[in-house]
């Protein structure tokens, strides 16, 4: 029943914006993240690219390794081409400048679906939004409707570096038009790091009615800019 959910919210690789990899793939190797300094990528450039891993808490695995690479950048759109390791398809998600999630086939996200950023970040800030989820495939709306707030400023280590980020606590809420006794809350917590204009961790927690279906969490493993 929720198996649409699972996939839009992988594709969260943020975003990973997200396909669950049927295969479990292995984690990247360990490094001295501490040691590696951080490149510049406060603006998008066809070319950059951001590789995740996405680690199923409610088993301890790694469920996925997913690379996102920018295909190009207009006035209003990020276009971002992923695969995942492993696995021979590749996919394109759409986000807005601020990345919020435009389109993930088969869904649209109208106006967005409300898990990136407003600027200007700073501690205490929150937004609100809304929208529609619509899927092309079936006809299926979803609406949706959030709230987002900086937490404050905190300095996370990943495997591919140490970085300077904002906690930010997004709440989401999701009933099916067609039937609104079901009710889909996702609890996000993101880690944005305006050096790399992208997220470096990610947890997400969803529930179905009360019920707990996911808890992943995301995380950075690699990233760069195309020489």
């Amino acid at each position: 029943m929720y198996r649409f959910v699972l996939t839009a919210m992988i594709c969260l690789l943020a975003g990973i914006e997200p396909v669950l990899a049927a295969n479990e793939a292995a984690p990247a190797a360990s490094t001295s993240a501490t040691d590696k300094p951080v490149i510049s990528m406060e603006v998008p450039m066809a070319g950059d690219f951001w590789t995740y891993e996405l680690r199923d808490e409610i088993s301890g695995t790694v469920k996925a390794v997913r690379k996102n690479l920018v295909t190009e950048v207009t006035a209003t759109e990020i276009s971002i081409r992923f695969n995942i390791q492993g696995r021979p398809e590749e996919g394109l998600n759409v986000y807005d400048r601020s990345w919020n999630l435009k389109s993930a086939a088969p869904w649209k996200y109208t106006p967005h679906d409300g898990s990136g950023m407003q600027s200007p970040l700073k501690a205490g800030a929150n937004w609100k939004f809304e929208g529609d989820d619509i899927n092309a495939s079936n006809g299926n709306i979803w609406k949706r409707s959030g709230r987002s707030k900086v937490v404050g400023q905190e300095t996370i280590t990943t495997q591919a570096g140490t970085f300077e980020t904002f906690k930010i606590e997004t709440t989401i809420n999701r009933r099916p038009t067609n039937d609104p006794t079901r009710k889909m809350e996702i609890i996000q917590q993101t880690w944005y790091a305006p050096a790399v204009d992208h997220w470096v961790k990610r947890t997400q927690v969803g529930r179905g009615n009360g019920n707990l279906i996911f808890n992943n969490t995301i995380e950075l493993v690699e990233y760069g800019r195309r020489k």
